[in-house]
């Protein structure tokens, strides 16, 4: 998979978790779209404003499920991000490298310290 088709996977799994505590906020608490928008995405980064607090028992305890099942999702997505920027940069070191080969220096077997060889 190439890293445009793994960013495109990651997107379309946060969205569905921001989008049904969008839709989740908005029915049981009774929020404007953007407002239940907008919590879903502060609750799911851990920020926590506070601006808005579910009021309604079922909000409360659907906040809770959609904390634990969403930031783990979160920040499996924020994992793989940080992996292929981290894969992206290896292969940009590995090209540098491959393209300055020409100017390594010698292999020196005489340099190995021998003085730190066992007594035999």
């Amino acid at each position: 998979m190439t890293p445009g088709e793994r960013i495109i996977a990651l997107l379309l799994l946060i969205a569905p978790t921001i989008g049904s505590g969008t839709v989740f906020f908005h029915f049981v608490e009774g929020w404007s779209w953007i407002d239940s928008y907008f919590f879903s995405v502060v609750t799911l980064s851990t920020v926590g404003y506070g601006s808005l607090v579910p009021a309604t028992a079922l909000g409360k305890i659907g906040t809770t499920v959609f904390i634990f099942t969403g930031i783990g999702i979160f920040a499996f997505v924020i994992q793989q991000f940080s992996k292929i920027t981290a894969e992206k940069h290896a292969a940009h070191s590995e090209w540098l490298v491959a393209r300055l080969g020409h100017h390594k220096a010698p292999i020196e077997p005489h340099a190995d310290n021998q003085d730190d060889r066992p007594v035999a």
